[in-house]
């Protein structure tokens, strides 16, 4: 949608499908707002469109306290795009901004920071640093009215350097103090502290066909690291993170559907999660690579209507309206699952995986570092595939990075013996995220891109039916 008539027309009809794609403000109240907001619809003269909240923000807008533009899906244009403007996106979504600053994002994207600058302004109405404090915000509203850490605390948390900075912004984008933000919601929806968990929604936008994600992970899931229990339809994924500050234990619930339909399929909100976290500091990439696991940011209505446009996928995409193609919570853990399978990778966490410091349930270790997994192939004197891809990982010769040149990675994974083809696209549309991969077989029409890799979820499916 780039005509802003067109733009309006999605705002008058409160159409949550472009909810994350754009953003709408009224110069006459001074806010924005994501485009299915339930307010009175503005008149047009008075509108203006952003392409992300951080360029309204900028622009001095504040953020809508009803419909909470800040917590919308983020733009499915980020996970298909490889050019720089994507890649970018997807490493300040993981909080590289916060850690590295503007000059490390630009090292990783192999550009100077002032390229960077240039092209993310040009394209969306924001720098680096504007498109960071925008999600920092988000991060601080989050951790003020969840949990009961200090003020204090929650500005560094949050990856503000000061805590005059944190004020600031909050009272920028939300029109309040952070007191007061905090004192909107009841004390009671508020956990004591972190480690007790930070209840949160993880959006998406359109059908979420929970059923097949949570069957997939529940296959998938390695001894020590994961689980997933109940029954379908009311099942919880657990697993152990290793972060940058510290590591985390994520539970996220399927959210049933229509209980009259044999999928779990639900149309449109969240998933509920849970994050237990040694140092909120972690929290903004937690909930990224939640995010890039359950392929919450994907647009399902593209999707579908180009793969069901296809004579032999419609009746799969009407059978599962809203297919994901799930990602990988850490992506050098995929690479190295993909290699060795399923039992060998719980083998490797018995044997080398870090224990947690107290159990929690069957969530005993974090998955070994490539580190550690060359370190002990290199002492076994092996130098089968998983050696190989351990030790590429850990001197970087291999990046499977947010931001990193899928077609780089590729290149590299395919330098390294002992890695067939199959499995280097299952390391790309996994761990990469990419939205149209095809591993060796069969040929697939062009007509299934840009998607082709929901398209062979669709097939999986209905093979495994």
């Amino acid at each position: 949608m780039t005509d802003q008539d067109t733009r309006y027309e999605a705002v008058r009809s409160r159409d949550a499908r472009f909810d994350g794609e754009f953003f709408f403000a009224v110069e006459t109240t001074g806010i924005y707002c994501r485009p299915s907001c339930p307010a009175v619809t503005p008149k047009r003269r008075n509108v203006r469109f952003f392409a992300t909240a951080a360029a309204a923000q900028g622009s001095g807008f504040r953020a809508c306290r009803r419909c909470r533009p800040d917590a919308v899906p983020g733009s499915a244009d980020w996970n298909a795009r490889a050019d720089v403007v994507g890649r970018a996106m997807r490493l300040i979504g993981d909080g590289v901004v916060d850690r590295e600053g503007v000059a490390g994002l630009a090292v990783r994207l192999g550009y100077s920071a002032r390229q960077v600058q240039r092209q993310l302004t040009a394209e969306l109405g924001a720098g680096p640093v504007a498109l960071a404090r925008a999600q920092r915000a988000h991060t601080a509203r989050v951790l003020l009215q969840t949990t009961g850490l200090p003020v204090t605390e929650i500005a560094f948390a949050s990856g503000f350097a000061s805590v005059r900075q944190f004020n600031d912004t909050v009272r920028t984008v939300y029109a309040t103090t952070p007191t007061e933000l905090r004192a909107a919601v009841r004390a009671a929806r508020r956990t004591a502290t972190p480690a007790a968990g930070i209840p949160l929604r993880l959006a998406h936008r359109g059908p979420y066909h929970a059923g097949a994600v949570f069957d997939l992970l529940r296959r998938e899931a390695v001894a020590g690291v994961e689980e997933v229990n109940g029954p379908p339809g009311g099942r919880t994924y657990r697993r152990t993170l290793r972060l940058p500050y510290g590591t985390g234990i994520v539970a996220v619930d399927e959210r049933a559907g229509d209980p009259g339909r044999a999928s779990a399929v639900h149309p449109g909100g969240w998933l509920d999660a849970r994050l237990h976290l040694t140092d909120p500091r972690d929290l903004t990439t937690a909930v990224q690579r939640l995010r890039r696991l359950f392929d919450l940011d994907s647009d399902p209505y593209a999707v579908d209507e180009r793969l069901g446009a296809d004579p032999r996928l419609a009746p799969l995409v009407a059978a599962r309206p809203g297919l994901r193609a799930p990602g990988a919570a850490d992506p050098e853990e995929y690479a190295v699952r993909a290699v060795v399978g399923r039992a060998a990778a719980e083998r490797l966490v018995r044997a080398h995986g870090k224990a947690l410091d107290a159990p929690c349930g069957t969530l005993t270790h974090l998955f070994p570092e490539p580190a550690v997994l060359a370190q002990a192939e290199s002492g076994a004197g092996t130098e089968g595939p998983l050696g190989v891809l351990a030790a590429a990982l850990a001197d970087g010769t291999v990046r499977l990075d947010p931001g990193v040149d899928r077609d780089d990675a590729a290149r590299a994974l395919r330098a390294l013996p002992g890695l067939d083809a199959r499995t280097i696209a299952e390391i790309r549309a996994r761990a990469l995220g990419d939205p149209d991969v095809v591993p060796p077989g069969p040929d697939v029409p062009d007509t299934w891109r840009p998607w082709r890799t929901y398209a062979l979820h669709h097939l999986r499916a209905a093979e495994e039916r």
